[in-house]
């Protein structure tokens, strides 16, 4: 995720990171160069005067505008529940805390469940970014739990059964009321259901066809539109192309950049971050004093 104070609005205009250009620089040549060949053959192909004009491209562009904004707003919508989700974990993972140092008859070792919340967050990043599943658990799980979750399909689901396990341990021994045991039990059910809402997000793509359509829409478009503009305004037609161009080409590849919103893009969530702010929160409930913050780096991207 970038993160960065907003800049002067004439460096805004010149700012790379986020503006995609990396990402669609190579279809933005083409059509530059598309453009300069339709102006200096003057709209002919092939001997052929392309009869063109404005009027359709501007109906079209209407159509394309709203379909592209279609496309994302439902990438923004699965970006937007992802992060919701995270935001659960979270809350969740504090009421946990809470529950469990208040709750807990005094004495009780109540440390080793917090850590495990810790590893639940840390899990689930994993998981949901395809990485090995013991990535930043160190310490924070038994041994033999660790070596279950190296060859487990659902890593966060095991360390999920071994915090309820953690409960119904108290609850046996007396140092958790039923009734409380069955307050943190629903926790727990939050903290699932958002791994679960988070993994269906992860599993289930947009429809590749109506990446296809909208693909081959903006592409035909764009290559066409030169020889509907030379006639009205000639030499202009490459800058004016390639600025509308790069507008439907920008969106198309943010909207297919936020359609995952795990992944270590430039515009995913900070997945790193907020792993580390679940940590900071759970260490000072413990009273013991969190790692720093975690920054942007020179590029402004907070992973």
């Amino acid at each position: 995720m970038i993160v960065r104070p907003r800049p002067h609005w004439i460096r805004l205009l010149f700012v790379r990171r986020g503006s995609l250009v990396h990402r669609i620089y190579g279809q933005q040549l083409f059509i530059f160069a598309l453009s300069c060949v339709v102006v200096m053959a003057h709209g002919q192909l092939f001997l052929w005067k392309v009869t063109l004009n404005a009027s359709p491209f501007s109906l079209m562009g209407v159509a394309f505008a709203i379909f592209l904004g279609f496309r994302i707003n439902a990438s923004y919508d699965r970006y937007w529940e992802a992060r919701k989700q995270w935001g659960c974990v979270l809350v969740e993972s504090r009421n946990l805390t809470r529950q469990a140092l208040t709750l807990v008859t005094a004495g009780s070792p109540v440390r080793p469940f917090v850590l495990g919340l810790m590893a639940f967050s840390c899990t689930m990043r994993n998981q949901l970014r395809g990485q090995k599943a013991t990535i930043g658990t160190d310490d924070l799980l038994p041994d033999d739990v660790c070596r279950q979750l190296i060859s487990a399909r659902s890593a966060p689901t095991l360390v999920l059964l071994w915090l309820g396990r953690q409960l119904q341990g108290w609850r046996e021994a007396r140092r958790l009321d039923p009734m409380l045991a069955q307050k943190m039990e629903s926790s727990l059910d939050a903290l699932s259901l958002a791994l679960g809402c988070c993994e269906r997000i992860a599993n289930t793509p947009l429809p590749f066809a109506y990446s296809v359509v909208l693909h081959r829409s903006v592409y035909l478009y764009c290559a066409l539109l030169p020889f509907g503009l030379v006639d009205s305004i000639g030499l202009m037609t490459p800058l004016v192309v390639s600025f509308v161009s790069y507008t439907f080409f920008a969106l198309e590849a943010l909207s297919d950049e936020i359609e995952d919103p795990f992944g270590l893009a430039d515009n995913d969530l900070a997945l790193d971050a907020i792993v580390a702010s679940v940590h900071a929160s759970l260490l000072e409930m413990l009273g013991e004093v969190p790692p720093p913050v975690p920054q942007p780096d020179a590029n402004f991207l907070l992973t």
